[in-house]
């Protein structure tokens, strides 16, 4: 699944805060067109570097960031959070006062729905059909509780979403060159990456044992998503981690899925907007926690574990620096450590890459091995 991702937002304010949304546009084409190229060079075949133990170490990671985010809104805090694990978590002691019970009942509610609505049918949409309950609750028998919608956090949701925003460039001095390389390399680094590591991570939770995700296409598809959302008045993108563990923990199984969700979402823009409005946030918080306990897979931790302790402590050293940093720190730090350390601590290796563990299908036959990756 893809959409703007948290690993952009300093990068896009640093855009914005220079220059303006024209500008993000150029970059952003500039840098699609380099991830088009990339893909088309077969320069995605980098990939196959990434070692086993860093990818279910990231999966851990994110698992966990994706619940020490959404941590705040589950206890009805309405307050900034910090930027990493530590600050997230030092915010909610120091904000204690602030925690609303009916905030966490919600998140809870929606929590539990969700996890034991799928266990009788993974065709059951358990995600909508808790945030339904937990809305309607919301905005009756508890619309006094001082609960946090998505309307007070996020104010209006804008429905004229088919607007083309061309891209617009400064007089062009040498530092506003320098500038434009700078935020083009950003773009392709982070997109790259990260949708890289979310297709690895999808084949992962999907138990995916037929085609595993192509690179190359990977590349070529970010390269054409960074051409023409930030186009059409949106942002750069790439391939969304947690909207993926979401995806697929409800049952997706093929790139159908990501083709509904776009329908979807298009769909109830324009329909729905004014009831998407009254969400509580509690009840986003209480789904984000239902696909983080998902992520952490306890198998495949043990499969990198029986691989040697090099790998143990590469898994350990990236699911702690992700949340501790971000992803892109986290990744690429482990990734340094790895080719370093690699030549003296597993001389005898053969290929880079670690084969991933056996992993239990998400969901049940005839659907256990699905072909799927974040395109």
């Amino acid at each position: 699944m893809y959409g703007p991702t948290a690993a952009f937002i300093p990068l896009i304010y640093a855009v914005m805060q220079k220059y303006d949304h024209g500008f993000l546009v150029a970059a952003s084409i500039m840098a699609g067109i380099v991830l088009c190229i990339m893909g088309l060079l077969g320069l995605g075949k980098v990939a196959k570097y990434v070692p086993n133990s860093i990818v279910v170490g990231f999966t851990v990671g994110i698992g966990v960031t994706i619940a020490a985010t959404n941590l705040y809104d589950m206890l009805g805090i309405q307050a900034a959070g910090g930027p990493n694990l530590l600050t997230k978590l030092v915010g909610v002691v120091e904000n204690t006062g602030l925690v609303n019970g009916y905030a966490l009942a919600l998140g809870l509610m929606t929590f539990l729905l969700t996890r034991y609505l799928l266990r009788f049918s993974i065709y059951i949409p358990a995600p909508l059909i808790a945030v339904g309950a937990a809305t309607a609750t919301a905005g009756t028998v508890w619309a006094s509780k001082g609960l946090n919608l998505i309307s007070t956090k996020y104010g209006k949701i804008p429905t004229d979403f088919f607007v083309f925003t061309p891209p617009r460039l400064p007089e062009m001095t040498s530092a506003v060159w320098m500038d434009m390389a700078y935020f083009v390399i950003a773009i392709v680094f982070i997109s790259g990456v990260e949708s890289l590591l979310c297709s690895s991570m999808a084949d992962m939770l999907a138990g995916n044992k037929k085609t595993p995700f192509n690179p190359d296409k990977e590349f070529w598809g970010q390269g054409l998503v960074q051409i023409i959302t930030p186009s059409l008045n949106g942002f750069p993108c790439t391939g969304a981690l947690a909207r993926t563990a979401t995806s697929i923990r409800a049952g997706a199984v093929t790139p159908l899925a990501g083709y509904f969700k776009a329908v979807l979402k298009l769909s109830m823009v324009l329909f729905l907007a004014n009831w998407l409005e009254m969400v509580p946030m509690a009840c986003i918080g209480g789904v984000m926690l239902w696909v983080s306990s998902n992520m952490i897979k306890v198998s495949e931790m043990k499969h990198v574990w029986a691989t040697g302790r090099f790998h143990a402590a590469l898994m350990i050293y990236t699911a702690v620096m992700v949340p501790m940093t971000d992803f892109l720190t986290g990744v690429l730090s482990a990734l340094i450590l790895y080719f370093v350390l690699r030549p003296f601590l597993e001389p005898s290796a053969g290929p880079a890459v670690a084969e991933p563990a056996p992993v239990k299908a998400a969901v049940p036959s005839p659907l256990a091995s699905p072909t799927y990756h974040a395109e």
